[in-house]
C-alpha cells in the first residue's frame, strides 16, 4: 500500500514565477493492481508519479510506503529505496546510445555490488523474457521503436522491483505497440508486480490490464462520477 496524505508540490517557492503542481492530494494506492493517472498535459499527474517514485519531494504532506514514511528521509535511503523498490520506465525511455542493449538494462544493478556475472545472466533472462535476447549486444540506436520500449521494460526489471512507474509509455508507440505494451503489463500485474501509470491515452485508460483510474486536473484530484 502507497498512501499519500494531503500532499502539496510547490515550485519556485516565495518567487514571481511560484507554481503548485500538486494541490492537497490524498490517496490510497493497492499493491499489485494498476492504476492510472489521468489528466491532460499540465494536470500535475507526471509531477504526482515522480513523488511516488521517491525522484522528488512534496512540499508538504506525507508518503508512506507500507508502513514506512519516506518523505523526511535524507537521500541516500531514498537512493536505496529507489534502486531496490521501482522500476522506472519513461516516456523518452532514456536508453543511452554507443553501448548495447544488455549494458543498458544491466546500468541499475551496478550501484547493488552485485558480481557481473549475476547480473548478465539476470539481464539475459529479462531479454530473453522480453522477446529481446538476440539483440542484446545490438547498441540502442539500431532498435525499431517496440525493440527499444522492451528493452527499457528489461531495465526497469533488473533489481527485481515491487513497482512499476511509467510516465507516458505509449507517447511514441503505435497503436500495436500500445497494445502489446499494455499486454506486458499485465502480465506483470498478474505475476504481483503494483504497476503506477501516467497517461492520458486511450488506449490505456480503455485496457483491461488497467484496475483503477484515478483523474488530476489543474493539481487536484477528480471525484468520481457517481452512476446514474
Amino acid at each position: 500500500m502507497i498512501t499519500l496524505s494531503n500532499i502539496r508540490k510547490v515550485y519556485n517557492a516565495g518567487r514571481p514565477n511560484e507554481f503548485t503542481a500538486i494541490r492537497d492530494v490524498s490517496l490510497e494506492l493497492e499493491p499489485n493492481k494498476t492504476t492510472v493517472l489521468k489528466g491532460p498535459s499540465g494536470s500535475g499527474k507526471t509531477t504526482l508519479l515522480s513523488m511516488l517514485g521517491c525522484m522528488t519531494r512534496p512540499t508538504a504532506g506525507r508518503i508512506l510506503l507500507g508502513q514506512r514514511e519516506i518523505t523526511s528521509l535524507p537521500e541516500k535511503f531514498l537512493a536505496e529505496i529507489r534502486r531496490s523498490t521501482f522500476g522506472f520506465i519513461f516516456q523518452q525511455l532514456n536508453l543511452i546510445r554507443g553501448i548495447t542493449v544488455l549494458e543498458n538494462v544491466m546500468l541499475p544493478a551496478y550501484p547493488t555490488g552485485e558480481r557481473r556475472s549475476e547480473v548478465v545472466a539476470r539481464a539475459m533472462a529479462l531479454l530473453d523474457l522480453c522477446n529481446l535476447s538476440h539483440k542484446a549486444e545490438a547498441r540502442v540506436e539500431w532498435l525499431s521503436g517496440g525493440e527499444a520500449q522492451r528493452a527499457a521494460i528489461a531495465r526497469a526489471l533488473i533489481n527485481g522491483p515491487a513497482i512499476i512507474i511509467c510516465d507516458e509509455p505509449t507517447a511514441h508507440l503505435d497503436t500495436a505497440l500500445s497494445l502489446e505494451f499494455m499486454e506486458t503489463m499485465k502480465r506483470l500485474r498478474d505475476d504481483g508486480k503494483t504497476i503506477l501509470i501516467a497517461s492520458h491515452d486511450p488506449l490505456v485508460n480503455d485496457s483491461d490490464a488497467v484496475d483503477r483510474i484515478v483523474e488530476i486536473r489543474d493539481g487536484r484530484l477528480v471525484p468520481p462520477k457517481a452512476c446514474a
